[in-house]
């Protein structure tokens, strides 16, 4: 398919140059692990909670739900970030570039509300432990998570329905896989006016789901003051796995952020860095968190080894 304008007729994208990399094979072959074993991983957590009647509880399907988003996150980009450093994949075609992007960036609003789903269930679980069960069952469960995988969806749907009407000028990708930014930029257009729409649009979001986070724990917070000591060892070791992931999620993305903001330079090899950190780090932290903190998730697994 191809997208014809005033400009150019664009069949293909081309990806960024990989030069910035000191060694972009080692890279690769890094990559290519992390993304192996974060992909197995998170596969054995989905497994191990479908496969088990004992772990259809909202919690354990909350983890399940956060394992199909990592997987979705990292496959959506990392197979071609790993053939463009091995030197096997050099362009992409245009549609496939959109769907690339879209479900990119339509799976990271999904992690952020995965994640605030995760602590409104640790609030309702802290909060009401008794009518917990009442309050959120298995199929409201379900439904609440086919919300905001659909809420999530129309959120992004702004990303291809912004870029597909604008003439291209430019074949060649700055980076070496397709997002917004990479795309706007490869059009004729002001790009000023879409990444002023789309930074609104992902402050609104990362402010909305780190408060609703935030304001969760608050509670938490003041339920624990209110409890014995043997319920606070409980309710910590329940929400301390949770923290660590947040912390996985939202602590690379301020320092992006922050590094962005401040002006500080960084070379295209650094900037790379921080944003594979941004996109395999916390599907790579997640499944072990839970497998290793989560009582019986861990006794599942030492039973099949």
């Amino acid at each position: 398919m191809s997208l014809h304008n005033s400009s150019i007729e664009l069949t293909h994208f081309f990806f960024g140059d990989v030069y910035s990399f000191t060694r972009p094979v080692v890279s690769g072959v890094v990559i290519m692990i992390v993304y192996i074993i974060l992909t197995i991983a998170n596969a054995v957590n989905i497994v191990f909670i479908v496969s088990d009647q004992k772990l259809h509880k909202p919690m354990y399907l909350l983890i399940c739900n956060l394992a199909v988003v990592d997987i979705m996150i990292t496959s959506s980009v990392i197979p071609t970030i790993i053939g463009v450093l091995f030197g096997t994949v050099k362009s992409i075609s245009y549609v496939p570039c959109l769907i690339q992007m879209f479900v990119y960036h339509w799976s990271s609003v999904m992690e952020m509300f995965a994640l605030a789903f995760m602590a409104f269930d640790r609030v309702l679980a802290v909060s009401y432990p008794f009518q917990y069960h009442n309050y959120l069952t298995n199929a409201r469960t379900l439904i609440t998570a086919s919300i905001l995988w659909l809420s999530s969806a129309c959120i992004i749907a702004v990303t291809p329905a912004t870029v597909i009407p604008l003439p291209h000028c430019y074949p060649k990708l700055k980076y070496i896989y397709c997002d917004y930014a990479a795309l706007v930029r490869s059009t004729c257009a002001n790009v000023n006016y879409y990444f002023n729409l789309i930074t609104v649009i992902v402050f609104f979001l990362l402010f909305f789901t780190f408060v609703f986070i935030c304001l969760s724990y608050i509670v938490i917070f003041f339920q624990v003051k209110l409890s014995s000591s043997s319920e606070k060892r409980k309710i910590g070791s329940t929400c301390l796995s949770h923290l660590i992931v947040v912390s996985c999620y939202y602590g690379p993305i301020f320092v992006r952020v922050v590094l962005t903001r401040v002006g500080l330079v960084l070379t295209l090899e650094e900037w790379y860095g921080v944003v594979f950190v941004v996109i395999i780090g916390p599907p790579f932290v997640n499944p072990f968190v839970y497998c290793l903190r989560t009582k019986e998730i861990r006794f599942k697994l030492m039973k099949v080894f």
